[in-house]
C-alpha cells in the first residue's frame, strides 16, 4: 500500500515538474506576443498566466465535473490549447518578435492573417475571464453523486425455514378447500349395454338369420369414453373414518402437539385435506382431554 501511494506521489510530482518547464517555454513566446499587440511590461508578464493558467483550470474542472459540464470544460481546454499553440507557432516564425523590434500590432505580413492573429491574441484575456468564471461556478455548484450503501444480506436459518415449510398446510388457509365429490354422483344412472366381442354374431330381435359383424379398421386412435372398467380402478378399498383415525394416531404417536398438522397427516396416510383437518382436530382434542384428566 505504501509503495503504491509513494508511486502515485512521485508521478504527480513529475507531472508538475514537466508542466512547469513547458509553461516556462510557452511563457517566453506569449510574453513577446503580448508586447507586440501593445501590452506594457506588467501586462506582458501576466499574459502567459491568462492563457496557460486557464488551461490548467479547465483540466482540473474536467476531472471534477460530469456530463455536459465536463464536456464544456474539455472544449475550453481544447480551445485554449489550440490558441496557445498558434501563438507559439507565430512566435517561432517571426524572429523579430524575439527582440521586440516588430512594428506594434504586426504579427504577420499578410493583412488578413495579421488581423486574425491580433484578434486571437487580444480576445484570449476576455475569454479567460468569462470561461474561467463559468468553470469555477460549475465546480462550486457541483454535487457528487452519493455512494449507495451496501444492502446487508438477510440471515436465514436453514433449519427454521425448513420447519416452517413443513408446518405450513393448505388445510390451515382461511379459505377451506371444497369437499370431495361423492363417488355416487359420478356413476351414470342409465344402464349400459354390454359390448359384444369382436367377431361374434349379434342376435337379431326379429329372429332373422344372424349376420357376421366384421370390425372396421381405423388409423385414428379411439378416445376413451364411458365409465372406467373395474380392471382400471385402484385396488385400494375405501377406508372408514375409524380406520383413518387409527392410522393417523399411529403416524402422530411420537410427535408433539405443535407438529401435528393437517398437511403432515395428509401426507402420512394419503387422505384428502378435509379428512386430514378432521383427523388433526380429533387427535388434538383427544390429547387435550387426556392431559386434562388428573390421575
Amino acid at each position: 500500500m505504501n509503495l503504491h501511494r509513494n508511486g502515485r506521489r512521485a508521478l504527480v510530482l513529475a507531472l508538475v515538474v514537466v508542466v512547469g518547464m513547458a509553461f516556462r517555454v510557452s511563457w517566453n513566446a506569449l510574453r513577446d506576443i503580448a508586447n507586440a499587440i501593445g501590452a506594457d511590461h506588467t501586462a506582458a508578464t501576466l499574459y502567459p498566466f491568462v492563457v496557460d493558467g486557464l488551461m490548467a483550470l479547465a483540466l482540473v474542472a474536467a476531472l471534477v465535473l460530469v456530463g455536459n459540464d465536463r464536456r464544456f470544460a474539455l472544449r475550453v481546454l481544447g480551445t485554449y490549447t489550440g490558441a496557445s499553440l498558434v501563438l507559439n507557432y507565430v512566435h517561432g516564425l517571426v524572429p523579430a518578435l524575439h527582440g521586440a523590434t516588430v512594428d506594434w500590432g504586426r504579427l504577420a505580413d499578410w493583412d488578413p492573417a495579421n488581423w486574425a492573429l491580433v484578434l486571437l491574441a487580444t480576445s484570449l484575456p476576455v475569454g479567460s475571464i468569462y470561461f474561467g468564471s463559468d468553470l469555477v461556478a460549475k465546480v462550486l455548484h457541483h454535487q457528487p453523486a452519493p455512494i449507495p450503501e451496501p444492502i446487508p444480506a438477510p440471515v436465514v436459518n436453514a433449519e427454521e425455514s425448513t420447519e416452517t415449510a413443513m408446518k405450513r398446510s393448505t388445510a390451515d388457509l382461511p379459505v377451506s378447500t371444497p369437499a370431495p365429490v361423492p363417488l355416487g354422483f359420478l356413476k351414470s344412472t342409465l344402464p349400459l349395454k354390454p359390448i359384444p366381442a369382436i367377431g361374434s354374431a349379434p342376435v337379431n330381435s326379429i329372429g332373422s338369420t344372424p349376420k357376421r359383424v366384421v370390425a372396421a379398421t381405423s388409423t385414428r386412435p379411439r378416445a376413451a369414453t364411458g365409465r372406467v372398467p373395474e380392471a382400471g380402478r385402484s385396488p385400494q378399498p375405501r377406508r372408514t373414518q375409524t380406520q383413518l383415525l387409527d392410522e393417523a394416531r399411529t403416524a402422530t404417536a411420537n410427535l408433539p402437539d405443535a407438529k401435528v398438522t393437517a398437511e403432515g397427516i395428509r401426507r402420512s396416510i394419503r387422505t384428502s385435506p378435509a379428512n386430514a383437518r378432521m383427523l388433526r382436530d380429533t387427535i388434538l382434542a383427544e390429547r387435550a382431554g387426556t392431559a386434562g384428566v388428573t390421575p
